[in-house]
């Protein structure tokens, strides 16, 4: 093999393993990739009716695009899409309102009930607003996804979803829900489903636990439909963010090679948790280690992918464009 410097290997981007400086190198020699984050919450508890949800104790100030925009815009994120926080059918057309002005905002991922004889009329509404993108359902406001899984009359709602070109996003993961996604994908093949936070859900199973779900996870890889956010990958210690690449490296290895470099997406899950404060952490972690997969994988996690899966709305110049 021939002998490669310190500068080559900078310059081709061989650096899985390199320092956060020498990424900076790396970053500099090549065109910026810019970034659409596809996991933020808005809300505002400062309104008349207050909000369901704000991201915790210590989180007194609204999550709004403005906000959010000072903190991203710097990192190089140009772009975002919401996902619902609120399980009040009305905050769906609150977000949409918020975001109309933002033009930051390319996206919502909304709140409705696939279950529900309410849910045709609701969807045909919503989807009218092309910041529309889909629905979340999982495991949060008393949601069962593993049980509807075997409804007739969710899963006939699911696919009005498909038929609308919409997505179904996750929420919050365990095996069982995810073993649901396999059932709902055998049933809508063509229904684009994305899982969040899968990161985290790994990192709190035990080594039995991770063999518990080798089958459901080689299902899951296998569908060309089903995305994964790269999001709630940042651990904080004793108050404390553990910055360095080598401690996230094994489980982000997991992953890419798991599913590949067409499937995963850069979700940041601001504010929520560690992620109001570490925003630049989160997106200097991935950036350093989609620095050693090549130009090609970086694009497709940091916005391509997410194109695909979401068909989000460009709505300004430095905003990147299909190819």
């Amino acid at each position: 093999m021939r002998n490669i410097s310190r500068r080559n290997c900078l310059h081709l981007g061989l650096g899985a393993g390199l320092s956060a400086a020498a990424s900076v190198v790396v970053d500099a020699q090549r065109p910026a990739i810019p970034i659409i984050d596809t996991h933020i919450h808005l809300f505002d508890q400062t309104r008349p009716q207050g909000a369901p949800y704000s991201a915790g104790p210590g989180n007194n100030e609204p999550a709004l695009p403005a906000r959010y925009r000072a903190l991203a815009q710097p990192l190089g994120i140009v772009g975002a899409i919401e996902i619902e926080a609120s399980p009040w059918l009305e905050d769906n057309l609150w977000v949409l309102e918020v975001e109309q002005a933002a033009p930051i905002m390319v996206g919502a991922i909304g709140n409705l009930r696939p279950d529900k004889p309410e849910f045709a009329e609701y969807l045909d509404r919503y989807r009218k607003n092309k910041l529309f993108r889909g629905i979340r359902y999982g495991n949060l406001w008393g949601y069962d996804i593993v049980g509807q899984s075997r409804n007739q009359t969710f899963l006939d709602g699911l696919k009005l979803l498909q038929q609308a070109d919409l997505v179904l996003d996750t929420a919050n993961p365990r095996p069982d829900l995810m073993e649901a996604v396999v059932r709902i994908s055998d049933r809508i093949p063509d229904l684009r489903i994305v899982l969040d936070h899968l990161p985290a859900m790994l990192e709190q199973l035990d080594e039995s636990g991770r063999r518990g779900i080798k089958f459901t996870v080689r299902e899951l890889s296998s569908r060309r439909n089903i995305y994964v956010k790269v999001s709630e990958v940042i651990k904080v210690v004793n108050g404390k963010t553990i910055t360095d690449l080598s401690t996230y490296k094994p489980m982000l290895d997991y992953l890419f090679d798991t599913f590949g470099e067409d499937r995963l997406l850069f979700g940041s899950d601001w504010p929520n948790g560690p992620a109001v404060n570490n925003l630049p952490t989160i997106v200097s972690v991935v950036r350093q280690y989609f620095a050693g997969k090549g130009q090609r994988a970086a694009e497709k996690y940091f916005w391509k992918n997410s194109m695909v899966a979401y068909k989000w709305i460009r709505r300004a110049p430095e905003q990147p464009k299909a190819q």
